[in-house]
């Protein structure tokens, strides 16, 4: 990204760092904002993580306050939770006393795998579709495209894992369900486990299902608009080979805006989903985040969501230095 005239190079690779430093330094504010929004919703909800529908001996939740600081002016407690952040301790789960920092990660490991897979898929089908629509505009392939990308796009994907599992799991038995076929983290070690490519496929095929839709439909309408373009026509009329001006002028062109789209769908995706991680009973951070919000577990909820904050904020990042390698007209100033 700096490459360039010798007497430019050095002044374009010192703004580039500078717009880096600048954006990383505006994550503190953030995940600042971002922690104290969360952490006075929590405590302004009525009752509390130990409220049941048995009541607990008055002198158990006592016990259970004091060990997690709740019996604290509710200042004290806000206090302490900035002071844990700024050590990088997240605190304390009140459910089986166990760090969040080491469940994010357990967790996050199983949901990186499906995420990856996902991303991968919907990046694939998604932008191949796309292109082959634009291509082939109002024949077969753009009929077909279409079709997939509007199903996509309009099934939400509770109702896309239901289908799955009761076609392809229940009905014709392809596939098996309820676990995770890859790696997890046993304690605090890496347990490899027995692959098992039949629990992979249906979750990460409903999981990719809608960021594919909408991919293929943003490169469809990209690519369109690039190919009417007049530098396009002129390469044409140059005698450049039909693939030379797709790939190297058209398809470079197009993929601008679908980075805009690509990054937020990458960490959403990476961060898990918390449907298709119920669906399924996969153990990753989507699905501890659903039991901790049904068990008010204040620690567990904001932990997950600062760490949701930092990879969103991360990942538009990439996608903002990405525009400078796809397209050298951008600079940072």
């Amino acid at each position: 990204m700096c490459v360039g005239p010798a007497e430019r190079a050095p002044r374009r690779c010192e703004s580039m760092t500078g717009y880096i430093v600048r954006r990383i330094l505006w994550l503190i504010p953030v995940l600042w904002a971002v922690a104290t929004i969360t952490f006075f919703l929590m405590h302004a909800v009525p009752g509390g993580p130990f409220t049941q529908d048995k009541p607990l001996a008055k002198t158990a939740i006592a016990a259970l306050n004091a060990r997690y600081h709740l019996d604290q002016p509710i200042w004290r407690q806000y206090l302490s939770y900035l002071w844990g952040l700024l050590h990088f301790d997240l605190g304390l789960s009140f459910f089986g006393d166990r760090d969040v920092s080491e469940l994010i990660r357990k967790g996050f490991f199983v949901t990186v795998q499906l995420g990856i897979l996902g991303f991968v898929v919907a990046a694939v089908v998604g932008l191949l579709l796309g292109v082959l629509s634009a291509l082939n505009q109002n024949g077969p392939l753009d009929y077909i495209g279409v079709f997939f990308a509007t199903v996509g796009a309009s099934v939400p994907n509770f109702v896309m894992a239901a289908f799955l599992i009761i076609v392809f799991a229940i009905k014709l038995g392809w596939f098996d369900v309820l676990g995770w076929g890859g790696p997890t983290v046993i304690g605090q070690a890496l347990d490899p486990g027995a692959w098992e490519p039949r629990k992979m496929v249906l979750p990460v095929i409903a999981l990719a299902a809608l960021p594919a839709a909408y991919i293929a439909r943003l490169t469809r309408a990209s690519m369109l608009e690039v190919l009417s373009q007049d530098y396009i026509r002129t390469a044409r009329a140059k005698g450049l080979a039909n693939n030379v001006v797709i790939l190297r002028h058209a398809i470079k062109n197009a993929m601008i805006p679908v980075l805009t789209i690509m990054g937020p769908i990458a960490a959403a995706l990476v961060t898990g989903s918390f449907i298709i991680e119920n669906a399924f009973s996969i153990p990753g951070i989507g699905r501890a985040f659903v039991q901790a919000v049904l068990a008010r577990d204040y620690g567990m909820i904001m932990g997950t969501t600062l760490f949701y904050t930092a990879v969103v904020a991360f990942a538009n990042l990439a996608v903002d230095l990405l525009y400078a390698v796809v397209d050298p007209r951008i600079r940072y100033r």
